[in-house]
């Protein structure tokens, strides 16, 4: 009896961040005169936890939703995008989405890409025991400024996998952007296949940035303790309190930490005094109609795009074609 002897993963990190460029990336914004931090500053091992179960919420309808999309469309989406090619995942995390995919798929590559290579041994290695015949080469890279791209990731039909709106958190002409360097770096052949979350009722969307758990609420005030950490910061989260709504003239949910009070915040080479009522900005999540995402993807240089929806239209899932 033949048996496949199971090779492991591949890790190479790429993105090497030193411990004083951080700081000065997060200082500069804490002394922005709107005060904001980036949204990767959410996913520390506590972060990653509650956005998990965040996305069980009753009110969180994005993942269930999505996932819904995949099971309903997956044929027609394995038909549209091509089996057995590149399947590049950014923002990994443990990997589950793409994983879903992979019977479908069938990729003869899967390269997870997360900021740290360290998020993904465990998943991945995982995975590389159930889909032994799968090469798979785990990046640690962040890809949100820049796609470099390493030799081991093959070239034929590279699929870049961007599921859980995370499209979102960009501006419309960072989406733009961040698109044209997919597209380079398909090389001619392959595409994106991507969650996109669309414009519907405010209540439903304010709804979901603002579970009656206060779950959501933990999420982004547990930045302020990872700011701590990061910064050597004095931040008191019972100072501060959680401020999120749906901006109808920017189509974007806004998120925000407000101070309660007014507070001096002091870290490792800077302070600030914020007022009551002060806010730091932590997350935009953009809204799309369907017409407007394609137009963006068309403004980037894809071609070909098919889409899928769930019957309320909450949600969309989008391939496009690179030319």
């Amino acid at each position: 009896m033949h048996t496949m002897t199971t090779k492991p993963p591949e890790f190479i990190q790429l993105h090497h961040a030193s411990d004083q460029q951080l700081r000065a990336e997060l200082s500069a914004g804490l002394l922005a005169a709107s005060a904001f931090a980036s949204p990767k500053y959410f996913y520390d091992a506590l972060g990653s936890r509650l956005f998990a179960a965040i996305c069980e919420l009753p009110e969180y309808y994005l993942s269930r939703t999505e996932a819904s999309i995949f099971d309903a469309h997956l044929g027609e989406i394995a038909e549209a995008v091509g089996v057995g090619g590149t399947l590049i995942d950014l923002g990994a995390g443990n990997c589950a989405k793409a994983a879903r995919l992979f019977p479908a798929l069938q990729p003869a590559q899967y390269v997870p890409v997360d900021i740290s290579v360290d998020f993904l041994r465990d998943a991945v290695g995982d995975l590389q025991q159930r889909f032994p015949h799968i090469q798979m080469t785990g990046l640690g890279l962040d890809f949100s400024s820049a796609l470099r791209l390493p030799e081991r990731v093959q070239r034929r039909q590279r699929l870049f996998f961007y599921p859980g709106s995370s499209i979102g958190n960009f501006t419309p002409d960072e989406a733009v952007a961040f698109f044209r360097r997919l597209h380079a770096a398909c090389e001619g052949e392959g595409g994106v296949l991507i969650g996109v979350d669309l414009v519907k009722a405010t209540a439903i969307l304010d709804a979901a940035y603002n579970d009656a758990l206060g779950v959501t609420a933990s999420f982004n005030l547990n930045l302020l303790l990872h700011l701590n950490r990061l910064l050597g910061a004095d931040f008191n989260i019972a100072g501060w309190r959680h401020v999120s709504f749906f901006n109808t003239a920017q189509s974007r949910i806004e998120m925000y930490l407000e101070a309660r009070h007014a507070v001096t915040v002091q870290w490792q080479g800077g302070e600030r005094r914020f007022q009551q009522g002060e806010r730091i900005h932590t997350e935009n999540s953009y809204k799309y109609t369907p017409d407007d995402f394609v137009r963006l993807l068309r403004q980037s240089g894809f071609g070909v795009t098919r889409t899928w929806s769930d019957a309320n239209d909450w949600f969309m899932v989008c391939h496009a074609r690179a030319m």
